[in-house]
């Protein structure tokens, strides 16, 4: 039986191979957990939770925490604190959509481990909710990263499952397995706000029949696009025509 492992690490890469220069393919946030089926000497093999997401991760970033972690971070970064007082902030912070669980309460602040943030930094993850854009502000401008799954830097179908996993949805990880995924497939001229366009190997989510938000690597970043500029030039530039355009809720 695989054992589970939670993250310790403000994020934790999943290489595709046991070495730290190995591609890069996912990530796990704080909280989150890997079900390790095999070890060596620095790494953990086996698959995200979230996900199933296959790959190996650095042993020294994981450790068995059997809690429950029914609280998700909701705000950009939340700094911590070592102990439950606003002259107690420390340089360190969580992530958007890391998780935690809390283990005590005082002054407006929660306590996770050893540390304390504050309380409205958090809700429940069974909070769900359509609006999966609501939180692109965080993502404003977050460098492009192949692999990537935070606001410290993102890939485009990283960029869909982090928006989706904020109000409780789950997708698979890449753009090729969220293309099967989703099954409804909507027309070029009935797109609407938060549909997804599709091309090999990329998407980007629809703001409104205008303009589409993706994490775009010639870009180096996530940016807001016109829809009709970009389908031009992937076809101009990489010959990439769109596959389709697929409605998520």
């Amino acid at each position: 039986m695989p054992k589970i492992f939670t993250c310790i690490d403000q994020v934790s890469n999943i290489f595709k191979a046991p070495n730290k220069k190995s591609e890069v393919v996912s990530q796990i946030l704080f909280g989150e957990e890997f079900f390790a089926k095999k070890t060596n000497n620095q790494f953990y093999k086996g698959y995200s939770a979230f996900d199933k997401y296959s790959g190996f991760v650095l042993k020294k970033k994981f450790k068995i925490i059997p809690a429950e972690k029914k609280y998700r971070i909701t705000i950009k970064k939340a700094s911590l604190f070592s102990g439950p007082n606003l002259l107690k902030k420390t340089k360190k912070e969580l992530l958007f959509n890391s998780k935690v669980c809390i283990q005590g309460e005082k002054n407006h602040f929660i306590k996770i481990g050893k540390f304390w943030i504050k309380k409205n930094s958090i809700k429940k993850i069974n909070n769900s909710s359509n609006n999966f854009l609501e939180k692109i502000k965080y993502f404003s401008k977050t460098r492009y990263l192949w692999g990537g799954n935070s606001i410290k830097g993102i890939d485009c179908s990283g960029l869909v499952q982090e928006l989706l996993k904020s109000v409780n949805k789950k997708c698979p990880r890449d753009s090729k397995d969220q293309l099967a995924f989703f099954k409804k497939s909507v027309s070029l001229s009935g797109i609407k706000k938060g549909d997804l366009l599709f091309w090999k190997g990329h998407v980007a989510i629809a703001l409104n029949k205008q303009s589409l938000v993706h994490a775009y690597g010639p870009k180096k970043r996530v940016i807001v696009m016109p829809i009709k500029k970009t389908i031009k030039t992937l076809l101009e530039t990489k010959n990439l025509k769109i596959l389709s355009i697929k409605r998520p809720l």
